[in-house]
């Protein structure tokens, strides 16, 4: 199926069923066939796999999942989208699809082994932390190409944030293509860019980590101790008399870098001080 004739089957299911898709959900559907088996190529799927799907819409990716797995569990919170996408699975006799309607942030997943997702771009920070809670093989994901581009940003560029910083401990991430606005209905407005994500299985880091992360890339270009300071409120209840001895206690050659040029570890190295210094 060519880019035209999927596109031109996305617009008469959604013409005959009266929809509108709706920005605001993210609801951006894929109509490119040849980036749909780019994505199912790079999901390296066996008939023993069972894929989670957050965002199926009418099937796009659903429907070829179906015939090359075990099973599908498709998270879609537009009800009215899930029915016409349980009635497509009817007709095809595609059974072993499990549709769940609801908010994949508050809906408990079911086990799952690998994860293949045109996410919703307004969740895909709180969705990839969520997915990461859990133990799978690997996720092939959309997103957003400026936020992908946060996801492994190396340390010092334009789009080193938090982001980049929680996710080198959580998962190996890769960039494996790009996609156009031209290739969904209706285009984004935007580039997209599709994602492998690899848990790690030593990816464990506590919440006074996260807590810290935040504190300091809220002023990322600041020296590490001015952020800290102007941002304390994120970590602990200290006044900012009491911060400033705290902070003044961290290590000299860290707390006078510049946030944005602290690598991963120096920030858990900052983290771990910090959180023995307030103990004690």
């Amino acid at each position: 199926m060519d880019k035209i004739s999927l596109a031109r089957e996305t617009k008469e299911i959604l013409k005959s069923q009266g929809i509108t898709l709706n920005r605001r959900l993210g609801q951006n559907y894929l109509i490119d066939d040849f980036k749909r088996k780019k994505i199912l190529g790079f999901a390296d799927l066996s008939p023993e796999d069972t894929v989670l799907e957050i965002g199926p819409g009418i099937g796009t990716l659903t429907i070829p999942l179906s015939f090359k797995t075990h099973k599908v569990v498709a998270i879609e919170q537009d009800p009215v989208i899930a029915r016409v996408l349980e009635k497509r699975l009817e007709e095809l006799g595609r059974y072993n699809v499990e549709i769940i309607t609801g908010d994949a942030l508050k809906i408990d997943f079911p086990p799952f082994n690998k994860v293949v997702s045109n996410l919703p771009y307004q969740i895909s920070s709180p969705i990839t932390f969520k997915l990461l809670e859990h133990d799978f093989n690997q996720g092939i994901l959309m997103y957003q190409k400026e936020f992908a581009e946060r996801m492994n940003a190396p340390v010092g560029t334009k789009h080193y944030s938090r982001l980049s910083v929680m996710l080198h401990f959580k998962a190996r991430v890769e960039l494996l293509d790009n996609v156009s606005p031209q290739s969904f209905i209706p285009p984004p407005r935007v580039d997209s860019a599709v994602v492998r994500l690899v848990p790690k299985k030593d990816k464990e880091i506590d919440n006074f980590f996260t807590q810290v992360c935040r504190a300091l890339f809220q002023h990322r270009r600041k020296k590490a101790a001015k952020s800290l300071l102007e941002s304390f409120h994120e970590i602990g209840d200290l006044d900012k008399k009491e911060a400033r001895l705290i902070i003044q206690k961290l290590d000299p050659d860290l707390k006078e870098e510049r946030v944005f040029k602290l690598t991963p570890q120096q920030i858990l190295d900052i983290s771990n001080n910090l959180k023995n210094l307030l103990n004690h």
